[in-house]
């Protein structure tokens, strides 16, 4: 069961250029790629871990554009799991 995420993940995600959304506990970033390709390979290597960990982000691409909303639904809010899969997708971007 995911975990609410304390205030030290909080502030990694802001350090590491995540934007919380005033609307609802969440977090998004826009990625922005050379191509589609490349951003649609982003995708793909992301939903790998996405499906592993069970965890599934709320995105959508256009053309090399690919903006990221991160939360826990089972929760309603952010949790460990977030954290995580920010991290893994600030990872796979590089």
């Amino acid at each position: 069961m995911a975990e609410a995420l304390a205030e030290a993940g909080r502030r990694e995600l802001i350090e590491n250029e995540w934007v919380f959304l005033e609307e609802r506990d969440a977090v998004s970033k826009k990625f922005v790629f050379k191509n589609f390709v490349e951003a649609f390979g982003f995708m793909t290597r992301v939903a790998l871990w996405a499906e592993k960990w069970d965890h599934h982000p709320e995105w959508a691409n256009v053309y090399k554009t690919v903006d990221v909303t991160l939360t826990t639904h089972s929760i309603d809010g952010l949790s460990d799991l977030d954290l995580k899969l920010a991290k893994k997708m600030d990872q796979l971007a590089q």
